[in-house]
């Protein structure tokens, strides 16, 4: 799913949308059993509870599209029957009615989820009836192609408020607060199927977690069972030793700033296109080149692509690029520059010794500290004093 099929779905999460038949719930303790279940029409609920779910179901699909958001799909092994995928769907086609499919669902996620506290979750059944849209690409809500049914899953830790005084008015007095189990933004998440060209894509899953760096790949594969791609941490840091391990003693500051320069460019170019940009190894083999890779360098990137990421693994720029910050780092310095910038810092060998060379304008602060002015200041009285000195002599 790309980004603009992601907000697609979000939308329908508003009252004038909503297009959501059932809700599922099953509260979970720190020991892992079950205190609470639930099932009810969605439309039941008060309507101060659907807003507060609203917030829950587009969290869940929210965040970058290969960083928080993941496209997975499942192997040829579990679309066969036994396969997680049919278990998926059995769940989908029961519309949520299904009292032992819920609870071999709930027993799967609690076995596999990794949470020391207590968590909900919570599960909901959607039917939304795509629109055909125009020449023009505009919506026409009386030419429906097809409806996408689905389900979207939500794991929420839930935690107890922090202790603190509140006011009660009816007493007219300042008292202890009473402390409640909050149910938060969630931690994981999936929607199934995945919603794709505007249509159902079962083959595909959209999975969300919080934290890019904690997939939990246990609660994929026995939950979900679909391939796990590289997390967005595991990208970049793949990429980063492809690099040192491709240019090696080579490697210098100009290459690594022009791979970060070409990378940048390439970003701006695509950021009108709703799919993220994916390299694979021929785009990288060709930033790398055109960076300025020794071409005998080059000569070992193939094995060392496929040692560092896999012979058919890609990446998304996003997750591999620095687009808020440009660092260089030395045992005892650490320069911070603006990512649009970098040219400012170069290398030059000075008296021998290999030096970072920063061009400044008139602004420049230490710990806050406006330096370049005082400078200058201290210069303008010189001045005024030679001046005012010149002066005195003409007068005598």
């Amino acid at each position: 799913m790309n980004k603009k099929e992601v907000l697609e779905i979000r939308k329908q999460f508003t009252p004038a949308n909503c297009a959501i038949t059932k809700i599922c719930g099953c509260y979970v303790d720190h020991e892992k059993n079950k205190r609470m279940q639930s099932r009810e029409a969605f439309l039941s609920l008060p309507e101060e509870e659907t807003f507060k779910y609203f917030d829950i179901f587009k969290k869940t699909l929210s965040g970058g599209i290969g960083r928080n958001m993941l496209n997975m799909e499942f192997p040829i092994e579990q679309e066969m029957p036994g396969g997680t995928q049919e278990f998926l769907l059995k769940l989908k086609n029961s519309r949520l009615e299904d009292d032992m499919l819920l609870e071999e669902f709930y027993d799967l996620v609690i076995e596999n989820y990794i949470f020391e506290g207590n968590y909900y979750i919570v599960l909901i059944h959607g039917m939304y009836d795509v629109p055909g849209k125009s020449s023009d690409n505009l919506e026409m809500f009386d030419a429906s192609e097809n409806v996408y049914e689905y389900i979207l899953c939500s794991i929420c830790p839930v935690t107890l408020s922090k202790a603190g005084l509140s006011y009660n008015a009816e007493d007219n007095r300042v008292q202890d607060r009473i402390r409640d189990w909050i149910v938060e933004m969630p931690d994981k998440g999936f929607l199934f199927p995945a919603f794709h060209d505007r249509n159902t894509d079962l083959h595909s899953i959209l999975y969300y977690t919080k934290k890019s760096q904690d997939l939990q790949p246990e609660l994929i594969e026995q939950v979900l069972g679909a391939g796990m791609p590289m997390s967005a941490d595991v990208q970049k840091e793949t990429f980063q030793t492809l690099i040192e391990e491709t240019l090696g003693e080579n490697g210098d500051y100009e290459i690594v700033r022009n791979i970060h320069d070409t990378l940048h460019e390439m970003m701006e170019e695509h950021k009108e296109e709703p799919e993220p940009l994916e390299l694979d190894r021929t785009d990288v083999k060709k930033i790398l080149e055109k960076s300025g890779a020794p071409a005998e360098n080059m000569e070992f990137f193939e094995q060392n692509y496929e040692a560092a990421a896999g012979e058919k693994a890609s990446f998304l720029a996003e997750n591999i690029a620095e687009v808020r910050k440009f660092c260089i780092e030395t045992p005892d310095v650490i320069i911070k520059v603006n990512p649009e910038r970098a040219d400012l810092v170069e290398t030059r060998m000075i008296d021998g010794r290999q030096c970072l060379v920063i061009a400044v304008d008139d602004h420049i602060e230490v710990n806050g500290v406006n330096v370049r002015t005082l400078q200058k200041k201290r210069l303008d009285k010189q001045v005024e004093g030679v001046v005012e000195f010149s002066k005195t002599d003409e007068e005598e």
